[in-house]
């Protein structure tokens, strides 16, 4: 494999034009609330266009997953994926829906494979997903309290808003993961985290074991990584790097040209 310099290239976007068929929800439609829920070719769609969320099948792969991918650009391209290592075959009878206050993935024998996990109890509980590429769990459309957010728990590409952080309590770190192959989601050797020694570097590992890169410790006065100078000449992100008692992690977000 190439060896990999410059890994935030996996936060560039693309525009292109994307055309969606959906036969049940509306076209444009970017929330599933308690009384819907996607099967088959069906997708939701974020206000803009930007992003898309429906079953996909990689390559020449016969599994389906649920993913993400960007709305504008010619080749499907995912950028979040569910349920990478539990596929389903029959995406006919397997469905994504409101299940006891959580988003739940059902397979085609009606078993739940995925879900966000959280403690709710609401029957309001909507799955929205936004035009950043955040799909975000809340009580209620017009709620502005994530109660779960894919920002948050990425998968193996890094969108601007999203953390890749360190919690200092626990020691656990929220990292992304190559895939096995390009027609296999499921986890892979490579894996981009922060340093779990509590030093301010990301590190990517082979197999959680072998370091294999580092970006260097982070400069506050430059507002880089040390080993990474190609930071400076991205004029379109601002990058921020905290750390305090609880937790310690990196973020971008897009800088608006006007």
């Amino acid at each position: 494999m190439e060896k990999m310099n410059i890994p935030w290239l996996i936060l560039s976007l693309q525009i292109f034009i994307f055309f969606s068929l959906n036969r049940q929800l509306a076209f444009g439609a970017d929330t599933v609330s308690a009384n819907q829920s996607l099967s088959g070719t069906q997708t939701i769609v974020s206000s803009g266009g930007h992003f898309v969320l429906g079953f996909f099948k990689p390559g020449n792969s016969s599994n389906y997953y649920i993913g993400m991918w960007y709305g504008k650009v010619n080749q499907q391209t995912a950028v979040w994926v569910a349920n990478r290592e539990i596929p389903v075959h029959d995406i006919h009878s397997s469905e994504l829906k409101v299940s006891n206050g959580n988003l739940v993935l059902f397979n085609e024998s009606q078993v739940p494979i995925w879900s966000t996990n959280i403690s709710s109890s609401s029957n309001s509980v909507v799955a929205v997903l936004e035009d950043g590429g955040n799909l975000v769990l809340k009580d209620g459309p017009k709620s502005s309290t994530p109660l779960w957010q894919s920002l948050h728990h990425p998968t193996h590409t890094w969108l601007p808003g999203g953390k890749l952080s360190l919690n200092r309590r626990t020691n656990q770190s929220q990292l992304l993961t190559s895939w096995k192959n390009s027609e296999d989601p499921a986890p892979g050797l490579f894996s981009l985290e922060l340093d779990p020694n509590g030093t301010n570097q990301y590190f990517i590992q082979w197999n959680r074991s072998e370091q294999y890169w580092t970006s260097g410790a982070w400069d506050p006065q430059t507002r880089i990584f040390s080993l990474v100078p190609e930071m400076r000449l991205n004029e379109i992100y601002n990058y921020s790097y905290v750390s305090n008692e609880n937790e310690s992690y990196f973020t971008c977000f897009m800088i608006l040209l006007l």
